[in-house]
């Protein structure tokens, strides 16, 4: 009884603090980015010269309130899982860790506090609250697409660079050296910005028949855009069709990202499911 009274303990903290399917747990992320945006502003004014005459000694005071406050919360991210060493780490345990060091940093260099702006990281933290929490998922089932897309996409992009030596070198036959197309490469290098749809301007056929091949670059160029999308994004949705509801993050370790299919931790060989 007394062996089990911590990891109850150890286990509501966490629920609190990584997940937030509990009115407890959204309040703390609500909290949480309130502080984060309090301290972003602080920071912003405390830039201004004018502002950081008046207002200099009171935003220094909120600086180090915000910084205790985000270190107790470090702490207690810590404290919550059973390998802290895996949040210490992990992409948000980095980032928070990031944005919480200026802060100390400014003790021993001068001018360190603007690096405190790097809190505009945490606010990814955001996800949670709004139920997205998935999105962290998806940039995995997004990274696996892309994966089973290599071969399709590799074979597409070799395509469009075809395409563009192509209409490059033909750009360069019909249009007037003087118009900017003085040589192949330039040409194109006009043509890959033009069939990307970036279009700077700074190259622009004039005689007739380079506008003709300028307008089959624009309409090549929409349909261009249209493929990876539709090979990535069917992908994506034969992902999503296999996932299953998962906890947010590992109560082991906090890691994200898990597999649909997953009923352990890929990273530290824990249980998903209580």
């Amino acid at each position: 009884m007394v062996e089990s009274e911590p990891k109850d303990w150890r286990f509501k903290l966490h629920e609190i603090i990584y997940e937030s399917n509990t009115p407890a747990g959204k309040a703390f992320d609500v909290g949480l980015l309130i502080a984060i945006f309090a301290s972003i502003i602080v920071v912003m004014l405390d830039s201004v010269v004018g502002i950081h005459q008046h207002y200099g000694k009171i935003f220094n005071i909120a600086e180090w309130i915000f910084a205790a406050l985000f270190t107790l919360e470090y702490i207690l991210r810590l404290v919550s899982i059973r390998k802290p060493i895996k949040y210490v780490f992990s992409p948000l345990g980095i980032i928070d860790l990031i944005a919480l060091l200026p802060s100390y940093l400014s003790i021993f260099f001068i001018g360190a506090q603007s690096l405190l702006v790097f809190r505009a990281l945490r606010l990814l933290r955001v996800f949670r609250i709004f139920k997205l929490g998935q999105f962290l998922t998806e940039i995995n089932f997004l990274t696996q697409a892309l994966r089973n897309s290599l071969r399709k996409i590799s074979i597409f992009l070799l395509t469009v660079l075809t395409i563009t030596v192509i209409l490059g070198s033909i750009m360069y036959l019909v249009e007037n050296r003087e118009n900017g197309f003085s040589n192949i490469p330039e040409s194109i290098y006009w043509a890959i910005v033009t069939i990307t749809t970036v279009g700077y301007g700074d190259i622009s056929p004039i005689t007739p028949m380079g506008k003709f091949v300028a307008s089959v670059v624009m309409l090549i160029g929409y349909a261009i855009i249209a493929v990876p999308t539709g090979i990535i994004t069917h992908d994506i949705a034969v992902a999503a069709s296999k996932k299953k509801e998962l906890p947010e993050s590992c109560p082991n370790c906090s890691r994200e990202g898990h597999d649909s299919d997953a009923l352990f931790c890929k990273y530290c060989g824990s249980s998903l499911f209580r």
